[in-house]
């Protein structure tokens, strides 16, 4: 890749995760900018100390043009009921931030996190009419825009996750093992069945597990 040609990532945080928001991100920079941006410490956000994460991201933000699209639980169980299918829900976020950069600046090239068939993010972009060279690569961290927007959405994510637990008063874990569950049983007990909707993904194993709980195995 010459220097100096634009190049947008994109990579989302999230997904894995029962509690909080699918956050998706994208972030534009030149090739140029490459050793500037390993100095602020950009790398996979999924290999960051969350402190350190929120660190980068301020500068980030600061800095380059960038797009953060955050959609909350409540969003989400309702586009996921429609869909059915996760990586079609991602590829139009990914479509959405890439527009939304797009918008205001140019770019040479998209680099994208690949997490499933490639012509769901080219149709999603093809719908938007934005005809731009499109990469979806395993590992896509290794590029260092994309490595930048996994801080972004990590960062966003985790604000998020902070928020949760401060509104509920201990702390919301992350990911879909059995802690979480314990952590839905316990928002049940407060607070009710209804009030999962609004800060998980309900298509979760977990959410099945949270309201029909299993007293005995086999």
């Amino acid at each position: 890749m010459l220097a100096k040609r634009s190049v947008i990532g994109v990579d989302e945080s999230g997904k894995g995760d029962f509690f909080g928001p699918l956050v998706v991100a994208a972030f534009l920079a030149s090739d140029g900018d490459r050793e500037r941006l390993e100095d602020y410490g950009v790398r996979d956000g999924k290999l960051i100390s969350a402190k350190r994460i929120l660190q980068i991201d301020a500068r980030l933000r600061e800095l380059f043009p960038h797009f953060v699209l955050i959609i909350d639980p409540a969003s989400y169980n309702t586009t996921y009921s429609n869909v059915r299918n996760l990586n079609k829900l991602l590829a139009e976020g990914h479509a959405r931030v890439i527009d939304a950069v797009l918008s205001d600046h140019h770019a040479e090239l998209v680099v994208s996190d690949k997490f499933g068939k490639a012509e769901l993010v080219e149709n999603a972009l093809a719908s938007r009419r934005r005809a731009v060279p499109l990469k979806q690569l395993v590992r896509g961290e290794r590029i260092v825009q994309v490595a930048a927007a996994s801080i972004l959405a990590r960062a966003a994510f985790i604000r998020a996750m902070n928020d949760l637990s401060e509104k509920y008063g201990f702390e919301i874990p992350r990911g879909a093992a059995p802690k979480v569950d314990e952590a839905g049983r316990e928002i049940v007990r407060r607070y009710g069945v209804e009030e999962l909707p609004g800060i998980s993904k309900i298509h979760f194993k977990n959410y099945q597990r949270v309201v029909n709980p299993v007293l005995f195995s086999g």
